[in-house]
Protein backbone atom coordinates (compact mmCIF):
# COMPACT_ATOMS: atom_id res chain seq x y z
CA UNK A 1 0.00 0.00 0.00
CA UNK A 2 1.39 3.82 -1.06
CA UNK A 3 2.60 5.89 1.64
CA UNK A 4 0.10 8.77 2.59
CA UNK A 5 1.36 12.08 3.12
CA UNK A 6 1.68 13.83 6.05
CA UNK A 7 -0.70 16.43 6.21
CA UNK A 8 -0.53 20.13 7.72
CA UNK A 9 -2.61 20.74 10.20
CA UNK A 10 -2.66 24.44 9.66
CA UNK A 11 -3.10 24.82 5.95
CA UNK A 12 -4.90 22.94 3.74
CA UNK A 13 -3.70 21.27 0.23
CA UNK A 14 -5.40 22.75 -2.67
CA UNK A 15 -7.35 20.00 -2.99
CA UNK A 16 -8.84 20.16 0.43
CA UNK A 17 -9.27 23.59 -0.54
CA UNK A 18 -11.32 22.35 -2.91
CA UNK A 19 -13.74 20.70 -0.40
CA UNK A 20 -13.69 23.94 1.78
CA UNK A 21 -15.12 25.75 -1.28
CA UNK A 22 -17.30 23.10 -1.83
CA UNK A 23 -18.29 23.55 1.91
CA UNK A 24 -18.59 27.18 1.55
CA UNK A 25 -20.65 27.24 -1.16
CA UNK A 26 -23.37 24.66 -0.47
CA UNK A 27 -23.94 26.57 2.75
CA UNK A 28 -24.45 29.64 1.39
CA UNK A 29 -27.58 28.00 -1.02
CA UNK A 30 -28.89 26.19 3.31
CA UNK A 31 -29.63 29.37 4.84
CA UNK A 32 -33.29 31.05 5.48
CA UNK A 33 -33.83 33.91 3.17
CA UNK A 34 -34.33 36.20 6.08
CA UNK A 35 -30.87 34.91 7.07
CA UNK A 36 -29.03 35.85 3.64
CA UNK A 37 -30.44 38.73 3.23
CA UNK A 38 -29.17 40.44 7.09
CA UNK A 39 -25.87 39.10 6.43
CA UNK A 40 -26.05 40.80 2.99
CA UNK A 41 -27.29 43.83 4.33
CA UNK A 42 -24.06 43.69 6.63
CA UNK A 43 -21.59 42.95 3.70
CA UNK A 44 -22.72 45.85 1.82
CA UNK A 45 -21.97 48.34 5.30
CA UNK A 46 -18.68 46.70 5.01
CA UNK A 47 -17.78 46.98 1.76
CA UNK A 48 -19.03 50.45 2.23
CA UNK A 49 -17.07 51.13 4.88
CA UNK A 50 -13.65 49.99 3.36
CA UNK A 51 -14.31 52.41 1.06
CA UNK A 52 -14.86 55.11 3.45
CA UNK A 53 -11.27 54.21 4.76
CA UNK A 54 -10.11 54.08 1.46
CA UNK A 55 -11.27 57.84 0.48
CA UNK A 56 -9.84 58.52 3.55
CA UNK A 57 -6.70 56.95 3.59
CA UNK A 58 -5.74 58.67 -0.15
CA UNK A 59 -7.05 61.97 0.49
CA UNK A 60 -4.27 64.85 0.21
CA UNK A 61 -1.69 62.60 -1.27
CA UNK A 62 -1.30 63.87 -4.44
CA UNK A 63 2.23 64.65 -3.34
CA UNK A 64 2.66 61.50 -2.71
CA UNK A 65 4.05 58.96 -5.38
CA UNK A 66 0.54 57.70 -7.39
CA UNK A 67 1.37 53.83 -6.92
CA UNK A 68 2.34 53.98 -3.33
CA UNK A 69 -0.86 56.27 -2.20
CA UNK A 70 -2.85 53.56 -3.81
CA UNK A 71 -1.38 50.67 -2.37
CA UNK A 72 -1.90 52.08 1.22
CA UNK A 73 -5.44 52.44 -0.05
CA UNK A 74 -6.07 49.23 -1.20
CA UNK A 75 -4.37 47.74 2.03
CA UNK A 76 -7.16 49.80 4.25
CA UNK A 77 -9.95 48.54 1.52
CA UNK A 78 -8.83 44.91 2.40
CA UNK A 79 -10.61 45.87 5.95
CA UNK A 80 -13.89 45.27 4.09
CA UNK A 81 -13.47 41.44 3.20
CA UNK A 82 -11.41 40.49 6.41
CA UNK A 83 -15.09 41.50 8.19
CA UNK A 84 -16.70 39.49 5.61
CA UNK A 85 -14.42 36.75 5.62
CA UNK A 86 -14.22 36.66 9.36
CA UNK A 87 -17.98 37.60 10.50
CA UNK A 88 -19.66 35.64 8.05
CA UNK A 89 -20.84 38.02 5.93
CA UNK A 90 -23.28 37.42 2.52
CA UNK A 91 -21.02 39.33 -0.23
CA UNK A 92 -22.58 39.06 -3.81
CA UNK A 93 -19.45 38.78 -5.31
CA UNK A 94 -18.48 35.36 -3.33
CA UNK A 95 -21.68 34.30 -3.71
CA UNK A 96 -21.34 33.49 -6.70
CA UNK A 97 -19.16 30.96 -6.16
CA UNK A 98 -22.02 28.52 -5.40
CA UNK A 99 -21.67 28.01 -9.08
CA UNK A 100 -19.44 24.48 -7.49
CA UNK A 101 -22.70 23.43 -6.00
CA UNK A 102 -24.55 23.74 -9.28
CA UNK A 103 -21.76 21.65 -11.13
CA UNK A 104 -22.01 19.28 -8.73
CA UNK A 105 -25.65 19.00 -9.21
CA UNK A 106 -26.56 20.11 -5.27
CA UNK A 107 -28.55 22.80 -6.34
CA UNK A 108 -30.46 23.60 -9.27
CA UNK A 109 -29.89 27.16 -11.65
CA UNK A 110 -33.34 28.77 -9.68
CA UNK A 111 -31.64 28.07 -6.28
CA UNK A 112 -28.55 29.63 -7.85
CA UNK A 113 -29.82 32.69 -9.18
CA UNK A 114 -32.36 32.91 -6.03
CA UNK A 115 -29.09 33.28 -3.75
CA UNK A 116 -27.77 36.05 -6.51
CA UNK A 117 -30.54 37.75 -6.57
CA UNK A 118 -30.77 38.22 -2.58
CA UNK A 119 -27.63 38.72 -1.73
CA UNK A 120 -27.12 41.25 -4.43
CA UNK A 121 -29.98 43.33 -3.31
CA UNK A 122 -28.96 42.84 0.63
CA UNK A 123 -25.74 44.29 -0.45
CA UNK A 124 -26.89 47.10 -2.32
CA UNK A 125 -29.56 48.19 1.02
CA UNK A 126 -26.55 47.98 3.34
CA UNK A 127 -24.54 49.97 0.97
CA UNK A 128 -26.27 52.59 0.17
CA UNK A 129 -28.01 53.01 3.74
CA UNK A 130 -24.47 53.56 4.86
CA UNK A 131 -23.69 56.03 1.83
CA UNK A 132 -26.82 58.28 3.23
CA UNK A 133 -25.41 58.10 6.82
CA UNK A 134 -21.86 59.27 5.46
CA UNK A 135 -23.38 61.78 3.63
CA UNK A 136 -25.82 62.43 6.82
CA UNK A 137 -22.17 63.27 8.63
CA UNK A 138 -21.25 65.30 6.45
CA UNK A 139 -17.75 63.48 6.15
CA UNK A 140 -17.76 65.20 2.57
CA UNK A 141 -16.50 68.45 4.67
CA UNK A 142 -13.48 66.83 6.11
CA UNK A 143 -9.99 68.56 5.28
CA UNK A 144 -11.94 71.51 3.98
CA UNK A 145 -13.78 69.24 1.60
CA UNK A 146 -10.54 68.03 0.42
CA UNK A 147 -12.36 64.63 0.98
CA UNK A 148 -15.74 65.38 -0.72
CA UNK A 149 -13.34 66.06 -3.41
CA UNK A 150 -11.70 62.52 -3.72
CA UNK A 151 -14.92 60.94 -3.19
CA UNK A 152 -16.46 62.79 -6.18
CA UNK A 153 -13.35 62.56 -8.55
CA UNK A 154 -13.26 58.67 -7.72
CA UNK A 155 -17.51 58.03 -8.68
CA UNK A 156 -17.11 60.22 -11.60
CA UNK A 157 -14.17 58.12 -12.67
CA UNK A 158 -16.13 55.05 -12.97
CA UNK A 159 -18.70 56.14 -15.11
CA UNK A 160 -16.33 57.18 -17.94
CA UNK A 161 -15.36 53.44 -19.14
CA UNK A 162 -17.12 52.36 -21.81
CA UNK A 163 -19.28 48.66 -21.57
CA UNK A 164 -16.46 46.65 -22.45
CA UNK A 165 -13.90 48.25 -20.34
CA UNK A 166 -16.39 47.86 -17.41
CA UNK A 167 -16.91 44.56 -18.25
CA UNK A 168 -13.03 43.48 -18.10
CA UNK A 169 -12.56 45.38 -15.20
CA UNK A 170 -15.75 43.47 -13.40
CA UNK A 171 -13.94 40.40 -14.06
CA UNK A 172 -10.66 40.93 -13.06
CA UNK A 173 -11.79 42.39 -10.18
CA UNK A 174 -13.98 39.47 -8.97
CA UNK A 175 -10.75 37.05 -9.90
CA UNK A 176 -9.06 38.49 -7.32
CA UNK A 177 -11.64 39.31 -4.52
CA UNK A 178 -12.47 35.13 -5.17
CA UNK A 179 -9.11 34.29 -5.10
CA UNK A 180 -8.58 36.24 -1.73
CA UNK A 181 -11.67 34.18 -0.68
CA UNK A 182 -10.31 30.78 -1.82
CA UNK A 183 -6.64 31.39 -0.18
CA UNK A 184 -8.82 32.10 3.19
CA UNK A 185 -9.84 27.97 2.66
CA UNK A 186 -6.00 27.10 3.14
CA UNK A 187 -5.92 28.26 6.85
CA UNK A 188 -7.57 27.75 10.14
CA UNK A 189 -6.56 30.84 11.83
CA UNK A 190 -8.50 34.14 11.80
CA UNK A 191 -5.09 35.82 11.30
CA UNK A 192 -3.86 33.44 8.66
CA UNK A 193 -7.30 34.39 6.72
CA UNK A 194 -6.79 37.98 7.15
CA UNK A 195 -3.61 38.27 5.87
CA UNK A 196 -4.11 36.33 3.21
CA UNK A 197 -7.21 38.60 2.09
CA UNK A 198 -5.06 41.80 2.05
CA UNK A 199 -2.74 41.68 -0.96
CA UNK A 200 -5.55 40.35 -3.82
CA UNK A 201 -7.36 42.69 -2.43
CA UNK A 202 -4.90 45.61 -2.41
CA UNK A 203 -3.92 44.47 -5.65
CA UNK A 204 -7.85 45.10 -7.29
CA UNK A 205 -8.55 48.63 -5.53
CA UNK A 206 -4.90 50.23 -6.69
CA UNK A 207 -5.32 49.11 -9.79
CA UNK A 208 -8.92 50.08 -10.26
CA UNK A 209 -10.92 47.00 -10.84
CA UNK A 210 -14.61 47.26 -10.56
CA UNK A 211 -16.16 45.69 -7.67
CA UNK A 212 -20.10 46.41 -7.85
CA UNK A 213 -20.96 46.39 -4.70
CA UNK A 214 -18.42 48.70 -3.82
CA UNK A 215 -20.09 51.29 -5.95
CA UNK A 216 -23.43 50.66 -4.78
CA UNK A 217 -21.33 52.90 -1.87
CA UNK A 218 -19.15 55.08 -3.89
CA UNK A 219 -21.14 56.63 -6.98
CA UNK A 220 -24.43 56.64 -4.88
CA UNK A 221 -22.65 58.53 -2.34
CA UNK A 222 -20.58 60.88 -5.10
CA UNK A 223 -24.47 61.29 -6.07
CA UNK A 224 -25.80 62.85 -3.21
CA UNK A 225 -23.05 65.25 -2.86
CA UNK A 226 -23.88 66.89 -6.53
CA UNK A 227 -27.59 66.66 -5.22
CA UNK A 228 -27.75 67.91 -2.27
CA UNK A 229 -24.09 69.38 -0.68
CA UNK A 230 -24.41 72.90 0.38
CA UNK A 231 -22.98 75.55 -1.52
CA UNK A 232 -20.49 76.19 1.22
CA UNK A 233 -19.09 72.53 -0.27
CA UNK A 234 -18.71 73.73 -3.46
CA UNK A 235 -17.03 77.13 -2.48
CA UNK A 236 -14.60 75.38 -0.32
CA UNK A 237 -13.13 73.26 -3.33
CA UNK A 238 -13.61 75.63 -5.94
CA UNK A 239 -15.47 73.45 -8.19
CA UNK A 240 -19.42 73.61 -9.31
CA UNK A 241 -22.07 70.65 -8.99
CA UNK A 242 -22.26 71.30 -12.48
CA UNK A 243 -18.94 69.64 -13.39
CA UNK A 244 -20.01 66.24 -12.53
CA UNK A 245 -23.20 66.08 -14.35
CA UNK A 246 -22.35 62.16 -15.17
CA UNK A 247 -23.01 61.65 -11.61
CA UNK A 248 -26.64 60.76 -11.88
CA UNK A 249 -29.10 57.15 -11.30
CA UNK A 250 -29.21 56.17 -15.06
CA UNK A 251 -25.71 56.51 -16.46
CA UNK A 252 -24.51 54.65 -13.19
CA UNK A 253 -26.91 51.65 -13.67
CA UNK A 254 -26.17 51.83 -17.86
CA UNK A 255 -22.19 52.22 -17.42
CA UNK A 256 -21.26 50.64 -14.44
CA UNK A 257 -23.32 48.70 -12.82
CA UNK A 258 -24.94 46.40 -15.03
CA UNK A 259 -21.06 45.41 -16.92
CA UNK A 260 -19.49 45.43 -13.82
CA UNK A 261 -21.95 43.26 -12.18
CA UNK A 262 -21.57 40.56 -15.43
CA UNK A 263 -17.75 40.80 -14.81
CA UNK A 264 -17.67 40.12 -11.51
CA UNK A 265 -20.00 37.05 -12.25
CA UNK A 266 -17.29 36.04 -14.80
CA UNK A 267 -14.86 36.42 -13.09
CA UNK A 268 -15.60 34.55 -9.62
CA UNK A 269 -18.15 31.70 -10.78
CA UNK A 270 -16.26 30.88 -13.87
CA UNK A 271 -12.53 32.09 -13.66
CA UNK A 272 -12.13 30.94 -10.02
CA UNK A 273 -14.68 28.54 -9.10
CA UNK A 274 -15.92 26.30 -12.01
CA UNK A 275 -11.72 26.22 -12.94
CA UNK A 276 -10.81 24.93 -9.88
CA UNK A 277 -14.04 22.53 -9.88
CA UNK A 278 -12.77 21.34 -13.38
CA UNK A 279 -9.02 20.90 -11.98
CA UNK A 280 -9.87 19.08 -8.55
CA UNK A 281 -13.30 17.96 -8.91
CA UNK A 282 -14.98 17.31 -11.82
CA UNK A 283 -15.46 13.36 -11.83
CA UNK A 284 -12.44 11.41 -13.69
CA UNK A 285 -13.36 7.94 -15.47
CA UNK A 286 -10.25 7.30 -16.04
CA UNK A 287 -8.95 3.19 -14.95
CA UNK A 288 -7.49 3.21 -12.15
CA UNK A 289 -4.07 2.07 -11.58
CA UNK A 290 -3.66 -1.27 -9.94
CA UNK A 291 -1.91 -0.68 -6.53
CA UNK A 292 0.63 -3.66 -5.73
CA UNK A 293 0.70 -5.50 -1.72
CA UNK A 294 4.08 -6.04 -0.63
CA UNK A 295 3.77 -8.88 1.91
CA UNK A 296 5.78 -9.21 4.92
CA UNK A 297 8.11 -12.00 5.08
CA UNK A 298 6.55 -15.97 4.98
CA UNK A 299 6.69 -19.17 6.90
CA UNK A 300 7.15 -22.09 5.61
CA UNK A 301 3.19 -23.13 5.31
CA UNK A 302 2.59 -19.47 4.20
CA UNK A 303 4.50 -20.13 1.62
CA UNK A 304 3.09 -23.57 0.41
CA UNK A 305 0.25 -22.21 0.19
CA UNK A 306 0.61 -18.65 -1.85
CA UNK A 307 2.61 -21.04 -4.38
CA UNK A 308 -0.30 -22.83 -4.81
CA UNK A 309 -3.07 -20.01 -4.22
CA UNK A 310 -3.59 -16.47 -6.12
CA UNK A 311 -6.17 -13.81 -6.05
CA UNK A 312 -7.03 -15.30 -9.82
CA UNK A 313 -7.98 -18.69 -8.52
CA UNK A 314 -10.36 -17.52 -5.89
CA UNK A 315 -12.05 -14.04 -7.58
CA UNK A 316 -15.49 -13.25 -7.87
CA UNK A 317 -15.55 -13.18 -11.71
CA UNK A 318 -19.26 -11.27 -11.64
CA UNK A 319 -19.35 -9.00 -8.58
CA UNK A 320 -21.82 -6.63 -8.37
CA UNK A 321 -20.98 -3.23 -9.74
CA UNK A 322 -22.74 0.23 -10.33
CA UNK A 323 -22.41 2.56 -12.92
CA UNK A 324 -20.56 5.56 -12.89
CA UNK A 325 -23.50 7.48 -14.37
CA UNK A 326 -26.11 6.33 -12.11
CA UNK A 327 -27.88 7.79 -9.85
CA UNK A 328 -27.24 7.72 -6.13
CA UNK A 329 -30.81 6.19 -5.33
CA UNK A 330 -30.31 3.64 -7.98
CA UNK A 331 -26.98 2.07 -6.77
CA UNK A 332 -28.42 1.96 -3.01
CA UNK A 333 -31.23 0.03 -4.05
CA UNK A 334 -28.74 -2.52 -6.05
CA UNK A 335 -27.11 -2.87 -3.06
CA UNK A 336 -29.50 -3.21 -0.46
CA UNK A 337 -30.76 -6.07 -3.13
CA UNK A 338 -27.39 -7.94 -3.34
CA UNK A 339 -27.20 -7.17 1.12
CA UNK A 340 -24.03 -5.29 0.63
CA UNK A 341 -22.93 -1.62 1.44
CA UNK A 342 -20.05 -1.09 -1.25
CA UNK A 343 -19.22 -2.06 -4.72
CA UNK A 344 -16.96 -1.02 -7.88
CA UNK A 345 -17.90 1.40 -9.61
CA UNK A 346 -17.26 1.25 -13.96
CA UNK A 347 -18.15 3.29 -16.93
CA UNK A 348 -20.01 2.55 -19.70
CA UNK A 349 -16.85 0.46 -21.28
CA UNK A 350 -16.97 -1.91 -18.12
CA UNK A 351 -13.37 0.25 -17.15
CA UNK A 352 -12.99 0.14 -13.18
CA UNK A 353 -13.35 4.10 -12.29
CA UNK A 354 -14.00 4.15 -8.90
CA UNK A 355 -15.55 2.74 -5.27
CA UNK A 356 -18.48 3.45 -3.88
CA UNK A 357 -19.72 2.50 -0.52
CA UNK A 358 -22.47 3.62 2.08
CA UNK A 359 -19.29 5.53 3.73
CA UNK A 360 -19.44 7.61 0.72
CA UNK A 361 -23.36 8.24 1.04
CA UNK A 362 -23.16 9.18 4.50
CA UNK A 363 -20.07 11.79 3.82
CA UNK A 364 -22.22 13.49 1.68
CA UNK A 365 -24.89 13.26 3.85
CA UNK A 366 -23.17 15.28 6.34
CA UNK A 367 -21.41 17.56 4.28
CA UNK A 368 -25.28 18.69 2.60
CA UNK A 369 -26.67 18.66 6.36
CA UNK A 370 -28.52 15.62 5.72
CA UNK A 371 -30.29 17.38 2.63
CA UNK A 372 -30.68 14.18 -0.21
CA UNK A 373 -30.67 15.21 -3.53
CA UNK A 374 -32.90 13.09 -6.08
CA UNK A 375 -30.14 13.75 -8.71
CA UNK A 376 -27.34 13.03 -7.28
CA UNK A 377 -25.28 10.76 -9.82
CA UNK A 378 -22.42 7.81 -8.22
CA UNK A 379 -19.38 10.19 -9.82
CA UNK A 380 -20.01 12.97 -8.08
CA UNK A 381 -19.59 10.73 -4.08
CA UNK A 382 -17.83 7.94 -5.18
CA UNK A 383 -13.40 7.41 -4.47
CA UNK A 384 -11.50 7.24 -7.07
CA UNK A 385 -8.26 6.36 -4.78
CA UNK A 386 -9.04 3.06 -3.86
CA UNK A 387 -6.81 -0.42 -3.68
CA UNK A 388 -6.59 -2.73 -6.56
CA UNK A 389 -4.71 -6.29 -6.36
CA UNK A 390 -3.22 -7.72 -9.33
CA UNK A 391 -4.77 -11.20 -10.13
CA UNK A 392 -1.47 -13.21 -10.13
CA UNK A 393 -0.89 -11.60 -6.35
CA UNK A 394 -0.48 -13.93 -3.87
CA UNK A 395 -3.68 -14.61 -1.56
CA UNK A 396 -0.98 -14.05 1.78
CA UNK A 397 -0.72 -10.85 0.77
CA UNK A 398 -3.99 -10.12 0.28
CA UNK A 399 -4.61 -11.34 3.99
CA UNK A 400 -2.14 -9.30 5.47
CA UNK A 401 -3.13 -6.20 4.04
CA UNK A 402 -6.62 -6.49 5.35
CA UNK A 403 -5.72 -7.60 9.05
CA UNK A 404 -2.51 -5.94 9.47
CA UNK A 405 -1.37 -2.64 9.88
CA UNK A 406 2.68 -2.48 9.64
CA UNK A 407 2.87 0.96 11.39
CA UNK A 408 1.06 -0.41 14.32
CA UNK A 409 3.35 -3.64 14.32
CA UNK A 410 6.58 -1.66 13.72
CA UNK A 411 6.52 1.62 15.04
CA UNK A 412 9.58 3.01 13.39
CA UNK A 413 10.25 5.64 11.48
CA UNK A 414 11.51 5.77 7.36
CA UNK A 415 15.27 5.88 8.88
CA UNK A 416 14.28 2.15 10.93
CA UNK A 417 14.55 3.81 14.48
CA UNK A 418 12.06 2.83 16.88
CA UNK A 419 8.98 5.93 16.96
CA UNK A 420 7.88 4.27 20.56
CA UNK A 421 8.27 1.36 23.07
CA UNK A 422 6.01 -1.81 22.50
CA UNK A 423 5.96 -5.11 24.36
CA UNK A 424 4.42 -8.16 23.97
CA UNK A 425 5.07 -10.73 21.52
CA UNK A 426 4.94 -10.60 17.96
CA UNK A 427 1.44 -12.74 17.90
CA UNK A 428 -0.12 -10.69 20.80
CA UNK A 429 0.53 -7.46 18.97
CA UNK A 430 -0.82 -8.57 15.78
CA UNK A 431 -4.56 -9.21 17.33
CA UNK A 432 -4.40 -6.55 19.36
CA UNK A 433 -4.31 -4.27 16.38
CA UNK A 434 -7.40 -2.52 14.78
CA UNK A 435 -7.27 -2.24 11.24
CA UNK A 436 -10.08 -0.51 8.79
CA UNK A 437 -9.55 -2.18 5.67
CA UNK A 438 -12.18 -2.09 2.16
CA UNK A 439 -14.38 -5.56 2.29
CA UNK A 440 -14.05 -6.03 -1.44
CA UNK A 441 -10.90 -5.28 -2.91
CA UNK A 442 -11.50 -5.22 -7.21
CA UNK A 443 -8.73 -7.35 -8.62
CA UNK A 444 -7.11 -6.41 -12.13
CA UNK A 445 -5.41 -8.61 -15.37
CA UNK A 446 -3.38 -6.87 -17.73
CA UNK A 447 -5.14 -3.29 -16.52
CA UNK A 448 -8.59 -4.15 -16.87
CA UNK A 449 -11.21 -5.06 -14.50
CA UNK A 450 -11.77 -8.77 -14.20
CA UNK A 451 -13.66 -9.20 -10.44
CA UNK A 452 -13.14 -8.76 -7.14
CA UNK A 453 -11.51 -10.35 -3.83
CA UNK A 454 -13.53 -10.19 -0.58
CA UNK A 455 -13.83 -11.95 2.89
CA UNK A 456 -16.15 -14.64 1.36
CA UNK A 457 -13.61 -15.57 -1.16
CA UNK A 458 -10.81 -15.91 1.43
CA UNK A 459 -12.73 -17.65 4.07
CA UNK A 460 -13.54 -20.08 1.43
CA UNK A 461 -9.93 -20.34 0.83
CA UNK A 462 -8.88 -20.63 4.51
CA UNK A 463 -11.22 -23.46 5.65
CA UNK A 464 -9.03 -26.31 3.92
CA UNK A 465 -6.40 -25.64 6.12
CA UNK A 466 -7.77 -26.49 9.29
CA UNK A 467 -8.86 -30.20 8.30
CA UNK A 468 -11.72 -31.47 7.25
CA UNK A 469 -15.44 -30.98 7.69
CA UNK A 470 -17.14 -33.12 10.44
CA UNK A 471 -19.11 -34.89 7.28
CA UNK A 472 -15.50 -35.60 5.69
CA UNK A 473 -14.19 -36.68 9.28
CA UNK A 474 -16.90 -38.98 10.04
CA UNK A 475 -16.91 -40.81 6.52
CA UNK A 476 -13.16 -41.27 6.71
CA UNK A 477 -13.70 -42.88 10.26
CA UNK A 478 -16.08 -44.94 8.93
CA UNK A 479 -14.18 -46.14 5.57
CA UNK A 480 -11.09 -46.68 8.36
CA UNK A 481 -13.06 -48.96 10.15
CA UNK A 482 -14.53 -50.67 7.12
CA UNK A 483 -10.65 -51.84 6.13
CA UNK A 484 -10.10 -52.98 9.72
Amino acid sequence: MDAQPVQNELCLTPKQMMEQAEQYALGKSQKPTTTTLLLAVMAGAFIGLAFLFYITVTTGSSGEAWGLSRFVGGIAFGLGLVLVVLCGAELFTSSVLSAISLANKQINLGQMLSLWGKAYVGNFVGAITLAFLVFGAGLYNLHDGAWGLNALTIADHKLHHSFTEAFILGVLCNLLVCLAIWLTFSSKTALGKSLLVLLPVSLFVSSGFEHSIANMFMVPLGIAIVEFAPASFWQSIGMQASQFTDLNVSHFIVANLIPVTLGNIVGGAVLVGLTNWVVYRRPSLTTTPTTKITPLSLSPSEATMTMSVTVKEILNPAPITVVAGSRVAVAIDKLNENNQTSAPVINQSGNLVGFFSLHDVMVEMWCTDYRATTELKVEQVMSSELITVDADQDISAVIEYLCIDKEQLYPTSSMGYATRFVSGTLSERAHAIKVSRPKIIPVIEKGEFIGTISHTEIQSVLRPLFGATESQASLSEVEDAQMA
